[in-house]
């Protein structure tokens, strides 16, 4: 849904992809080959080259992107391309302390975390102890909510610090890939987590945040500029390179109230289109 509670339809060719890679065995074999190091490798250097530009034109083209609204229309490469930069007056930042914005463009479902709650994120289960591997961090958050903002491939990919405050250092994840095949059995289980990074900021409005970044199963391609530093609202704090697309902000009790309208799309599992510093929320404190 968008703000103004008309439905979006989702790219369904792009479903279709996954659930061919997912759900068939003959897609996960095929998997399997293409989250191996190498492979990963090789896609990279051919997207940061210059035959690569092959590729925007009918990208652009499919996705009904407006170059004009970008800081430049030639690229060197898909990735230049892929990690373009929008005009700053195309992004506004709501800018009153008490306001809760969004750090990406992207599809955005709220969870609330307990002990015993799941998310799905890029087609995996996590808890909240498993997404951030530590079980202390996780019940830090107990009782707070997750934001979980979802990129396609037409969203601008650059995402910024939802308010000013202190940063930690980048914590990273690496990716984790498996394949049971077990006897007598046409299917081949998966056992897999994303790449991720994360920090934490110690917000002026909203407590202690936890900022995270999923990237690919095995080459995120997730850009974070800095380590443990101030940070000022608004500011870009990273990009996504091809293969990088969800972004998590998980707020700690009673340190925000979301927005109502994205709330009741979320508890009717429906996911509330937003831009980057877009209003989603504010502070629990007035």
């Amino acid at each position: 849904m968008n703000r103004s509670g008309n439905e979006i339809r989702q790219n369904e060719a792009q479903d279709r992809v996954l659930s061919f890679l997912y759900q068939t065995a003959l897609g996960r074999g095929l998997l399997s080959i293409l989250v191996q190091p190498i492979i990963s490798k090789i896609a990279g250097v051919f997207l940061d080259h210059p035959i690569s530009k092959i590729l925007i034109e009918p990208f652009v083209s499919k996705n009904n992107i407006q170059l004009s609204d970008f800081e430049k229309q030639e690229f060197y490469s898909y990735n230049d391309f892929f990690t373009r930069k929008i005009k700053k007056e195309n992004r506004t930042i709501a800018d009153k302390p008490n306001e809760l914005i969004a750090p990406c463009d992207g599809k955005l479902s709220v969870y609330s975390i307990t002990e015993e709650s799941t998310f799905k994120v890029k087609d995996t289960i996590y808890t909240m102890k498993s997404l951030v591997q530590s079980e202390k961090l996780a019940k830090r958050f107990e009782g707070g909510q997750l934001l979980l903002f979802r990129l396609t491939v037409d969203d601008y990919h650059r995402y910024c610090y939802i308010d000013a405050g202190e940063k930690t250092s980048n914590h990273y994840i690496p990716g984790v890939f498996h394949t049971v095949n077990p006897i007598a059995n046409s299917v081949v289980p998966i056992y897999k987590e994303n790449t991720r990074e994360f920090s934490l900021l110690k917000s002026e409005s909203f407590g202690t945040v936890l900022m995270m970044e999923v990237g690919a199963l095995l080459v995120g391609r997730i850009v974070n500029y800095h380590e443990k530093a101030k940070v000022k609202r608004g500011e870009e704090k990273g990009r996504f390179e091809f293969g990088g697309s969800t972004v998590i902000i998980c707020l700690e009790k009673d340190c925000g109230i979301v927005d109502a309208d994205i709330m009741k799309n979320s508890l009717e599992e429906m996911e509330t289109v937003v831009k980057m510093g877009e209003r989603i929320g504010e502070t629990a404190v007035k």
